[in-house]
Formats: structure tokens, sequence, C-alpha cells
């Protein structure tokens, strides 16, 4: 008999930044015991969240809710400048866990901001890292989330139009859109370097690569997360049914009525032992791994978490 077959992506799961987001939390909590205070999700997961919740973690929506002098974590998403003075008047102790990739995106938006452009910002409205970057000067940064937007758009000078973008989009339909503003504002001026971060690029050319093959796709990670919805989408843009899971738990038996092959990946910010469970919760199937890249990169821990 020719057991049904699951494409295993890689790379897939938990990047850096998100590794070096929860490792702060945790060596927080090892350090000083709880309650360590966490404004929003230190990742859009809702396993991390319950795990460090557990351990001694309070995750709070803003600063109002943290006592004044206690510690509190900023999420791998960012935050704005006003979130930062607001942190430094009440006397908080604050720990950066904010992913490198995007302080270099807010870096880039005052450098533009500096230069007096208005900086469009590709993105999605409401995301906390969006939300984060707005607010290095909500007046000359506007967000756009397509094409259509971009044709909506006016301008002080259009001569003086930068461009950054979230790091988590879809390299495709990003394109297009950054397409539009080019067609649209011809001196347009970009970062130096793509801001999708290498681990969204990578873990979607890694569902590329197995959607071709697969009845269907599967995706472990939280509805929140930005990367983990791109890559459902992404696999239903080639055609293929695909689903976006939690966890195992998650997986309904009808999905697989007379499907013989699944690619099965994780967002960045999804526990490997996630997907584990899932090749487990499948039974008896041929698991093949398919990787496209292999991912080296690591990311210093704060000053602060390193030095006790």
């Amino acid at each position: 008999m020719v057991l049904p077959v699951v494409l295993l992506a890689s790379p897939r799961s938990f990047c850096a930044g998100v590794e070096r987001a929860i490792e702060i939390v945790e060596r927080l909590l090892a350090q000083r015991g709880g309650p360590i205070h966490v404004r929003k999700q230190i990742v859009h997961n809702t396993h991390v969240v319950a795990d460090l919740e557990a351990r001694g973690a309070v995750f709070v929506d803003e600063l109002d809710e943290v006592p004044d002098g206690a510690t509190v974590v900023f999420s791998a998403h960012g935050v704005s400048p006003a979130v930062r003075a607001e942190a430094a008047r009440r006397g908080l102790h604050v720990v950066d866990a904010t992913c490198p990739l995007v302080t270099k995106v807010h870096a880039e938006a005052r450098r533009f901001l500096a230069r007096g452009d208005t900086v469009v910002l590709v993105g999605h409205a409401g995301h906390e890292e969006v939300e984060g970057t707005l607010g290095e000067d909500p007046e000359r940064i506007v967000l756009v989330e397509s094409a259509a937007d971009v044709a909506a758009l006016e301008v002080p000078d259009p001569t003086r139009v930068s461009y950054l973008t979230q790091t988590t989009l879809a390299v495709d339909e990003t394109t297009e859109v950054v397409a539009a503003l080019r067609a649209r504002f011809p001196a347009l001026r970009g970062p130096a370097s793509d801001d999708i971060c290498y681990a969204t690029t990578n873990r979607q050319d890694a569902v590329r690569e197995i959607a071709g093959e697969a009845d269907l796709v599967l995706v472990v990670g939280s509805a929140n997360s930005s990367n983990s919805v791109r890559l459902v989408e992404l696999a239903r843009r080639q055609g293929v049914p695909a689903h976006l899971v939690d966890d195992a738990s998650d997986i309904r038996p009808e999905w697989l009525a007379d499907v013989r092959v699944v690619g099965l990946s994780a967002g960045a910010s999804a526990p490997p032992r996630l997907v584990d469970e899932v090749v487990e919760a499948l039974g008896a199937w041929d698991v093949q791994v398919r990787e496209t890249t292999r991912e080296t990169i690591t990311f210093t821990l704060p000053a602060t978490v390193r030095t006790r």
C-alpha cells in the first residue's frame, strides 16, 4: 500500500526575531520572577502567549495597565515614539524585544522624514507593526494596502515621496503595490534593501514549492499572525485548498477526504512542536522534507538580559 505523503516545508516555524523576543521574556522571568509585563502579545501566537502567561508574564494592551516603576517588554512588532516617551515619563524599566528588522524600518522612516518626504507605508491597517511605524509621524506617513489605495493617494509634493513596507507581507502582492507607486510617483524613493524580512520571504518560497504538488496545504499559526495568514493566501492563489490551524485539534477530517499529498508549513511565530503534533495527528503518512534554503541568521539579545 502506498502511504499518503506529507510535504514538510523548510524553512518553517520560528524565525530569529521571534526566538529573540521569546528568549528575552524567558530570561527576565528566570532572573526576576513574575510578573513581567509585556505590551501586546510578544509574538502573534496563542500557544506562546499562554505558555509565558503560565510562567508569570502579564500581557497588557497599553502602558496604563503597567504599575509605575515596573519592568515592561516591548513586543517583537515595535512601538511608536509616543509609547517610548510614555514609558520614560512613567519611569518604567523597558526591555525592547522589537525585531531588529522592524527597527530597521523605523530608522528608514526617520531618514525619509528628515529629507522632507511623504512616506507611504505599505501594510495592513491595525497591525501592531504598522501602528508603531505610523507613529514615527502620523501626519506625514500614510498607509496604503492595495494598488487601488495608491490610485486615490494625494500628497503635498509628488517629487518627494518614499515608501516602506510591513515586514510580513506577501511578496508578490507587495510588488504590485510598489509598481503602482512607481507608476504614480516616478521620483519614488525606497529602502536600500527589501523591508519584507528574510523569514517571511523564505517561508513563502517554501510554501510555493510544496503547493505545486499538494492536494491540500495546512499552515500552523494563529489568526492574528500576518505572515501565517499570507502563507495560506499564497497556497490558495496557487489553486490549492489551504487552511490555517492553531494546532492539530483544528484539523477537520473532511479536509483530508481523498487527499493523497498534504503540504505542511508554519508561520514564523508558531512553535516547531505544533508542527510535530500535526504530523503525529495525521498518523501513518510518509513525511518528506522539502528544503528551499537554510537559515543561519541570529540576533543578539539586549544587554539587559545578557549581563545577569
